[in-house]
């Protein structure tokens, strides 16, 4: 898992390089998660669509965040643009609203800290299951090229969908919890990204960086509901529409050939 440091960006990583369970590793290049990219700078722009590749961007954010904060620089450039959102949106639900319910963090507004994301990480699936099964479609397609998946803070909505596609491609469930928790390593430049946009500043004026913080718990337990609920990350791809030949396709993207998840 390489950093990509950027002066626009402060949590973008390559997932290459992650175990699988027969002994292989993911591929460098194909990969990448990341906060919001609306700050990216020209040299960063030049950057991600030079020396790093980037040729599709995969939004996991909402509407309301993509008209508050607009859809950022390398929409400027020849790089393809998926408009995914895992939340449910209202059409006459205030901006800021649809906003407040994006970033997700453990803390409520009377101070209680929670400990559990699981709620949340469900959510996306269970309420977006098109859009789920869309973004795995768009990593799994060869002629995608190098992907970067991105929401607000990279954590939670980048965190469940890359999970859920390094899963798929044979990734051991360590890695896929080590990766997760990799964003806690810039969770205070993440933080003051989030705190100082007009955007999402006010919804996160009552918490703290540690609040942001992911914790393998989180990603374990999703995990597990996905055991239970699905019978594994496979059995989830397909009851969301997701075939065979995509994940066969995802696999042969993300590692190289196409083994059985499980």
């Amino acid at each position: 898992m390489s950093w990509i440091d950027l002066e626009g960006a402060a949590n973008v990583r390559d997932v290459g390089g992650l175990p699988t369970i027969d002994g292989r590793a993911t591929r460098s290049g194909v990969l990448l998660r990341g906060d919001n990219l609306q700050g990216l700078t020209p040299s960063d722009v030049a950057r991600l669509t030079g020396d790093v590749g980037v040729r599709t961007v995969v939004d996991l954010r909402t509407t309301g965040e993509l008209r508050l904060e607009g859809e950022g620089p390398l929409r400027r450039t020849p790089v393809a643009h998926h408009h995914v959102p895992l939340i449910p949106e209202a059409e006459d639900e205030p901006l800021e609203d649809e906003v407040d319910r994006a970033v997700p963090h453990r803390r409520d507004r009377a101070g209680s800290t929670l400990t559990d994301m699981t709620g949340y990480y469900v959510g996306y699936v269970e309420d977006a299951p098109a859009n789920l099964a869309r973004a795995l479609r768009i990593l799994a397609d060869p002629a995608t090229g190098t992907a970067v998946v991105h929401c607000a803070a990279g954590k939670d909505r980048t965190g469940v969908v890359v999970a859920l596609a390094l899963s798929l491609a044979g990734v051991t469930r360590d890695a896929v919890v080590t990766d997760y928790v990799r964003s806690a390593d810039r969770i205070e430049a993440v933080f003051a990204r989030l705190t100082s946009s007009p955007t999402y500043g006010p919804s996160l004026a009552h918490v703290r960086a540690d609040d942001l913080r992911p914790e393998a718990g989180s990603m374990e337990r999703f995990l597990d509901h996905v055991d239970r609920a699905y019978g594994g990350p496979h059995g989830l791809a397909m009851s969301v529409g997701v075939d065979e030949e995509t994940v066969a396709r995802l696999s042969a993207r993300l590692v190289g050939t196409s083994p059985r998840a499980r």
